[in-house]
C-alpha cells in the first residue's frame, strides 16, 4: 500500500508539473502577442510620422509657390 500511496503523490507532483509547465507556456505565447502588437504599433506611428512630414514639406512648397506667384 505504501508503494501506491507513493506512486499517487508521485502522480500528483508531475501532473502538477506538467500544468506549470502548460501555463508557461501560455503565458510565453501571450507575451510574444503582445510584444507584436508593440512593434506593429511602433511601426504604425513611425510611418504616421513620416506621412506628416511628407505633407509638411508639400504644403510649404505649395505656399512658397503661392506667395511667388502672388508677389
Amino acid at each position: 500500500m505504501a508503494i501506491l500511496s507513493f506512486l499517487g503523490r508521485g502522480g500528483a507532483v508531475i501532473g502538477l508539473v506538467l500544468l506549470i509547465v502548460a501555463l508557461l507556456q501560455q503565458l510565453i505565447a501571450v507575451v510574444g502577442v503582445l510584444l507584436a502588437l508593440v512593434k506593429l504599433a511602433i511601426i504604425v506611428v513611425f510611418v504616421a510620422v513620416l506621412v506628416m512630414i511628407g505633407l509638411a514639406i508639400y504644403r510649404d512648397r505649395c505656399r512658397r509657390k503661392n506667395e511667388a506667384s502672388g508677389v
